[in-house]
């Protein structure tokens, strides 16, 4: 892979440089202990003791940490994310040969555009259509009539159901599933009878899909995941979903169908958020919290009891189960002192959506 000069990368990339714009760039490393020949960087004040002693060749910093360089750096407004693409320089998952494995199967009235790379046991269905500079990793299957823009990089074991469109750049980890069958069933005298589920997957561009997320196709409409939405690994996404454009979801999220989320976006790991409900933009979902009712409002919001050693937590339980009975003891002697009693809760919401 070829090397880069702290120069270089300042104007590739629009940064300050300060020390010697030929200090050879050849990776990227953490500040502590750090590597000679790489780049670091500072986001956190916190790790500021280390930059005096780091073995990095140079660190991205903040202008307000510009005067604690000791060595060579770039200045940016935003370290991390000026990292964040100077280190897709080093990515070497980024790099790959074109060409079609000779255990692939595809179909002849597949289209695959050119400069793409097909894996071992690849099965691309009829009419599906892969875009230009994608690469789609051994074990995958694309099903019928699915469009996969360009760029597309699939890392192995993805299976793309019938009629999914995927946009430009997407990411997909192993074991994702997009377009399976969504949960509609229907109880008949005899018991659980199949909802045909009509409805694709329409996924946008630059959308990165963890390992084993499933994403399920819509019941009559499609399920819908916007540009620049990133998803984590074992994230469950039901029929006729909507989540808006770079909003987050964290690991073992599940969503229940016809939700629709906003954009921008962040869910914390392992939430549960009903159906047929309506998230605003901009709002954070703390992890762990049970969502189930709709938040028209951004902002953050959170529920469940925090960690806490496990004496106190078994007391804390008991006291919740002891709410109603409480309640209703406070009702009785509001009642016995012809005091008026407050129906409701601030933020109830009062019943089902």
């Amino acid at each position: 892979m070829a090397g880069h000069t702290l120069g270089g990368l300042a104007s590739r990339f629009g940064l300050e440089s300060r020390g010697d714009v030929a200090t050879p760039i050849d990776g990227v490393c953490n500040l502590s202990p750090g590597k000679p020949g790489c780049l670091s960087f500072l986001s956190s004040p916190q790790y500021r003791k280390f930059l005096t002693e780091t073995a990095a060749a140079a660190v991205i910093v903040r202008p307000r940490d510009a005067a604690a360089l000791t060595g060579a750096g770039l200045i940016a407004k935003d370290p991390y994310l000026a990292y964040a693409r100077i280190a897709a320089l080093f990515d070497p998952d980024r790099n790959f040969e074109p060409g079609i494995h000779p255990s692939a199967v595809i179909d002849p009235a597949a289209k695959i555009g050119e400069g793409v790379l097909i894996g071992a046991n690849v099965v691309v269905m009829a009419r599906a259509s892969i875009g230009a500079g994608s690469s789609i990793g051994a074990g995958c299957v694309i099903g019928e009539d699915t469009v996969i823009g360009e760029g597309a990089r699939f890392v192995a074991q993805v299976h793309v159901g019938n009629r999914v469109c995927i946009g430009r750049r997407c990411h997909v980890q192993p074991g994702a599933v997009i377009g399976s069958r969504g949960f509609g069933n229907a109880l008949g005298p005899s018991g659980w009878e199949e909802v045909p589920q009509l409805g694709s997957v329409v996924i946008g561009d630059d959308v990165e899909i963890g390992a084993n997320t499933c994403i399920d196709r819509g019941a009559l409409d499609d399920t819908l995941i916007a540009n620049g939405v990133r998803l984590d690994n074992l994230i469950q996404i039901a029929h006729n979903c909507s989540i808006g454009e770079h909003t987050a979801i964290a690991a073992c999220t599940g969503i229940a169908g016809s939700t629709r989320i906003g954009a921008r976006c962040m869910i914390g790991g392992a939430v549960g958020i009903s159906g047929h409900l309506e998230i605003t933009d901009d709002v954070v979902i703390l992890g762990r919290t049970m969502v189930t009712r709709s938040l028209t409002e951004k902002g953050a919001y959170g529920s469940d009891l925090p960690v806490a050693p496990a004496r106190e937590w078994r007391k804390r339980t008991v006291r919740v189960r002891r709410l109603d009975q409480t309640e209703r003891r406070l009702t009785s002697i509001e009642k016995t002192l012809g005091i008026e009693s407050k129906k409701g809760n601030e933020g109830d919401d009062g019943g089902d959506d």
